[in-house]
């Protein structure tokens, strides 16, 4: 497994890391977690794609991203010994599999070997850095360019096929579904992207 988001960590911390994981397997469909739920794991994606999502105060449920193979969620579990709380619910989009790593084991790993906390400190750098995009985007990135780079980000997890439906692209660029559908017709007319039933096949890079 190729742990891109570990790239600056020495290899020895994350043999450790895993070492101590146990793996978890997962049902389309299936919860891992809901938002609220005790938290009390990070879970390592080793295959498989997760929708992680959160229920609006109209009582919707929003789409915030999907992380796959060599990402990771849940990481807030380890970062405070006292009780925290989910603050997603996150379900598997197909088969999958991740390598949980439990606060208790982690605690224990890092009394024996302090250095590994390069490992959180690597994914929560990550986190912050998507966080800080997110929020410039929001503020300063037409709805438009939005939902383009969305779909490319999409494009690079799927491999190049995209297998959900327009309201839940809509629901990660933060727009409506009629803008995403206007700019997606809009690019099958440049003959970029081809459309299907709750498919968007990308066919050349769109930025």
């Amino acid at each position: 497994m190729d742990w891109q988001l570990f790239a600056d960590v020495p290899p020895e911390d994350v043999r450790r890391l895993l070492a101590i994981a146990r793996r978890r397997t997962f049902a389309r469909g299936e919860v891992v977690f809901h938002r609220d739920d005790p938290a009390n794991a990070l879970h390592l994606i080793v295959a498989g794609r997760f929708a992680v999502s959160i229920t609006t105060p109209l009582g919707e449920t929003a789409l915030l991203t999907v992380r796959g193979p060599g990402d990771a969620f849940g990481e807030l579990a380890l970062v405070t010994a006292g009780e925290t709380l989910r603050s997603a619910t996150v379900s598997a989009l197909e088969p999958a599999e991740t390598r949980s790593v439990f606060r208790d084991d982690f605690a224990r790993l890092r009394r024996e070997h302090p250095a590994v906390d390069a490992v959180l400190t690597a994914i929560l750098a990550e986190r912050v850095r998507r966080l800080s995009e997110r929020l410039t985007e929001a503020y300063y990135l037409a709805a438009e360019a939005r939902v383009l780079r969305r779909l490319e980000e999409l494009a690079d997890l799927y491999g190049g096929a995209v297998p959900l439906p327009q309201e839940a692209l809509a629901e990660l660029a933060g727009t409506s579904r009629a803008t995403v559908n206007r700019v997606l017709r809009d690019q099958e007319e440049q003959g970029r992207v081809r459309l299907g039933r709750a498919r968007i096949v990308i066919l050349e890079r769109l930025s």
